[in-house]
C-alpha cells in the first residue's frame, strides 16, 4: 500500500515537472505551427551562402548535392515524425529520448545529446553573430557617412531581444515570433535570387574552381558540403516541436505534423534552389560567402534584406534555443533537485543568452566554422542517425524496400567519408588537417553502431 502511494506521489510530481518544462508543459499546437517553426529551423541565414558553396561544388556536383539533400533529409524528417509514436502508448518528445529507446538508457543519452547540444549551441552562436553582421550591414548601407560603429555593439544589440524572448516559457509561446522569422526567410531568399537575376549575367563570369591544387579543391568541395549540411539542420528540433501537437491513438501527433513539414519543405524548395542557382549563375565563383554583400545595390533593397535576415534569426535562435533550456532546466530539477520556479527559469535562460553572446563578441568568425560543424554533427544528427534508428527500432525485414533505403543512405555517408579523407593530400596541411578532424566522431560512432548492430 505504502508502495503504491509512492508510486503515484512520484508520478504526480513527474507530471508537474513535464507540465513545467518547454517542451512538454503545452501540446496544443496546430499543423500550421509545425509549418511554420519547421521553416524557421530550416530556412537560416545559411541560404545565402548557398551560392558560394556552389563555386566550390561546380553545376554538376553542386545541383546534385542540393537535390539529393533535399530528397534525403525530407525521408530522413519523416522517419523522426514517424517513430515520435512508434511505440504505442509512448511518446519520445525529445531527440535523446527516441536515441535511448534506440540503443539504450546510457549509451542512447551519450550518442544523441553531446551532438545535439553541440548543434543548437553551435547554430545560437553563428546566428548572434549572423544577427549582429546584418544589423551592421543595414547600418551602414542606409547611413553610409554615419560614424563606424564596431560589429561587437550591434551583437550586443541583438543579444538584447534575446534577453526578453528567452523567457517565453514553451514552443507554443514563441509561435509569433516563428511565424515572422518564416515569413522573413522567404522573403530576404527572394530578395537575394530576383536582384540576382536582375543584375544579370555578369561579364566574364567563370565557373571553374578556384583552388589550383587537388588538396585545395577537395577541401573547398567538403567545406561546402559542410555548408549544404548546416542548411538543414531542423532535424535536432523535429521531435520537440511535435511534442507540441496534441495526439490521441484515433489522431496521432504525425498527420498535422507531416502536413506542417510537407508545406515546411516547399517553403525550402523555393527559398534554397533559386538562391543557389540564380546566385551562382549570375556570379560565378567571383560571389561572396554572403551573396547581399555581392549584390551592394539598391541600397535600399539590400538594406530591407538585412532587416528580415536579423529579424528571421531573431525566431531561429529561438526555436533552437528551447531545446537547450529543456535540457538544462531538467537536470537542474530531476538530477540536482532544484524546484522548478521562475527565478531558477530566469537565471538559467540569462546565462546562456550571455554565454552564446561573449562567444559571439570573442570569435565573430565563428560563421566560418559551419563546413566544420556542418560535417562533424549536422550531417550525422541529420542524415546518418536517424536511419540508425529506424533500423534500431522498426527492425525492417532484410532487402525490404525500407531497410534498403537506410543502408544505402548510411553507405553513402560511409563512402563520402573515405572519400574526404582520400582527397586530401599532406603537400596542403591545412586540408590534410582538415580530413582528419572533419568527421571523427562520426566515424567512430558508425564503427560503435555497426558494432551494436552486430551483436543483436
Amino acid at each position: 500500500m505504502a508502495q503504491d502511494e509512492q508510486q503515484n506521489d512520484a508520478a504526480i510530481k513527474q507530471k508537474e515537472i513535464e507540465d513545467w518544462l518547454p517542451i512538454t508543459s503545452s501540446r496544443n499546437a496546430k499543423w500550421w505551427y509545425s509549418a511554420f517553426h519547421n521553416v524557421t529551423a530550416m530556412v537560416g541565414a545559411g541560404v545565402l551562402s548557398l551560392p558560394y558553396a556552389m563555386s566550390h561544388l561546380g553545376w554538376g556536383p553542386g545541383v546534385t548535392v542540393l537535390i539529393l539533400s533535399w530528397i534525403i533529409t525530407l525521408y530522413t524528417l519523416w522517419q523522426m515524425v514517424e517513430m515520435h509514436e512508434m511505440v504505442p502508448g509512448r511518446r519520445f518528445d525529445r531527440y535523446h529520448e527516441l536515441g535511448q529507446y534506440a540503443f539504450g538508457e546510457k549509451l542512447g543519452l551519450w550518442i544523441v545529446v553531446p551532438q545535439q547540444l553541440v548543434v543548437e549551441v553551435a547554430v545560437d552562436i553563428v546566428y548572434m553573430v549572423t544577427g549582429g553582421t546584418s544589423l551592421k550591414k543595414f547600418h551602414d548601407t542606409v547611413c553610409p557617412s554615419c560614424k563606424d560603429i564596431k560589429t561587437s555593439y550591434f551583437i550586443m544589440i541583438f543579444a538584447s531581444a534575446h534577453f526578453v524572448l528567452s523567457h517565453l516559457p514553451n514552443f507554443n509561446s514563441t509561435s509569433g515570433v516563428s511565424l515572422a522569422a518564416a515569413v522573413m526567410s522567404l522573403s530576404y531568399s527572394t530578395i537575394a535570387w530576383a536582384a540576382s537575376a536582375a543584375k544579370g549575367v555578369q561579364q566574364d563570369v567563370d565557373y571553374s574552381y578556384t583552388a589550383k591544387t587537388a588538396s585545395g579543391v577537395a577541401f573547398n568541395f567538403f567545406s561546402a558540403l559542410g555548408d549544404v549540411a548546416f542548411a538543414y539542420a531542423g532535424h535536432n528540433v523535429v521531435l520537440e516541436i511535435q511534442a507540441t501537437i496534441p495526439s490521441t491513438p484515433e489522431k496521432p501527433s504525425k498527420g498535422p505534423m507531416w502536413r506542417g513539414v510537407v508545406i515546411a519543405y516547399i517553403v525550402v524548395a523555393l527559398c534554397y534552389f533559386p538562391v543557389a542557382l540564380v546566385g551562382y549563375r549570375m556570379f560565378g565563383t567571383s560571389v561572396d560567402d554572403n551573396i547581399l554583400i555581392t549584390l551592394e545595390k539598391p541600397a535600399w533593397l539590400i538594406a530591407m534584406a538585412n532587416m528580415f535576415v536579423v529579424v528571421h534569426v531573431i525566431g531561429s535562435y529561438q526555436i533552437y534555443a528551447m531545446p537547450v533550456f529543456d535540457m538544462m532546466e531538467s537536470w537542474l530539477v530531476l538530477k540536482l533537485n532544484f524546484k522548478p520556479s521562475f527565478i531558477l527559469r530566469f537565471v538559467t535562460r540569462t546565462s546562456y543568452v550571455a554565454f552564446t553572446m561573449i562567444v559571439a563578441l570573442a570569435v565573430p568568425f565563428f560563421g566560418g566554422l559551419l563546413g566544420f560543424f556542418g560535417g562533424f554533427v549536422f550531417a550525422p544528427t541529420t542524415y546518418f542517425l536517424p536511419c540508425i534508428m529506424w533500423l534500431a527500432i522498426k527492425k525492417p525485414k532484410r532487402f525490404s524496400l525500407s531497410w534498403i533505403t537506410n543502408w544505402v543512405t548510411l553507405r553513402s555517408l560511409h563512402e563520402k567519408q573515405h572519400m574526404h579523407c582520400a582527397g586530401c593530400s599532406v603537400d596542403d596541411p591545412r586540408a590534410y588537417w582538415w580530413a582528419k578532424v572533419d568527421h571523427p566522431f562520426s566515424q567512430e560512432l558508425q564503427v560503435l553502431l555497426m558494432n551494436y548492430f552486430n551483436r543483436r
